[in-house]
């Protein structure tokens, strides 16, 4: 049982839908200049919402959250900051990515009334969809530390027969190093576990798979 205390950071914890518009609003962050925010907290379960709405209530410290029912725990909403060397909830930078996410349909806490605000919160509603006039372009790194910045990688061209088709192998043994390959890059957080599953199921590409390398190597970087 994961502790109250932990962080989530993992987007593939958050809903498909969820998971979509998140990494559209990043990639249109980085479409508008702003690479240095970061995902600081996606997943939330209900026991570690109400430890810390308790924190400046019953419990000692500063007021971190107004409610019990947060749509991070119905894995809808995620957190991001801002990189060094700006302030971490740089309210200038959390103001733009607010008016980015307006455009896609998602809710900012930013524009949440006095006792509700909460700049650094993003969360989609139930309906949400993609907007008319807008796709993801490529593979859209989403940091999950100030280390890394917002990338986008943009496919280049149409996907070949082979690398649209599902990863085939000749033997176990190469089957298991790239599966160890990937574990390897779930375990560090370079990419989301997601694509691990994909893997197991038999349903990863060999576009899939160029993509994620390219990824784990600039993340590694």
């Amino acid at each position: 049982m994961t502790s109250v205390t932990q962080t989530c950071r993992d987007l593939s914890e958050l809903t498909a839908a969820a998971q979509t518009a998140c990494r559209l609003l990043f990639q249109e962050c980085y479409k508008a200049g702003i690479d240095f925010v970061f995902i600081t907290e996606t997943y939330r379960s209900q026991a570690r919402q109400n430890y810390l709405y308790e924190q400046g209530r019953t419990r000692p410290g500063q007021v971190v959250t107004w409610t019990r029912n947060s749509n991070h725990t119905s894995r809808r909403a995620w957190d991001i900051a801002v990189a060094p060397p700006r302030n971490l909830y740089d309210i200038s930078t959390l103001s733009k990515v607010g008016a980015i996410a307006k455009k896609l349909g998602i809710t900012w806490g930013g524009y949440w009334p006095v006792g509700q605000y909460d700049a650094p919160h993003f969360e989609i509603p139930t309906t949400w969809k993609m907007p008319a006039g807008y796709k993801l372009e490529g593979q859209v790194v989403i940091p999950t530390s100030s280390a890394v910045k917002v990338q986008l990688i943009e496919d280049t061209q149409k996907p070949t027969e082979k690398d649209d088709s599902t990863m085939k192998f000749t033997n176990d043994s190469t089957k298991a190093a790239v599966r160890d390959y990937l574990k390897q890059a779930v375990d560090k957080k370079l990419i989301d576990k997601s694509w691990l599953d994909k893997f197991d199921a038999g349903i990863l590409t060999g576009g899939d798979f160029e993509g994620l390398k390219i990824i784990i190597a600039q993340r590694s970087a």
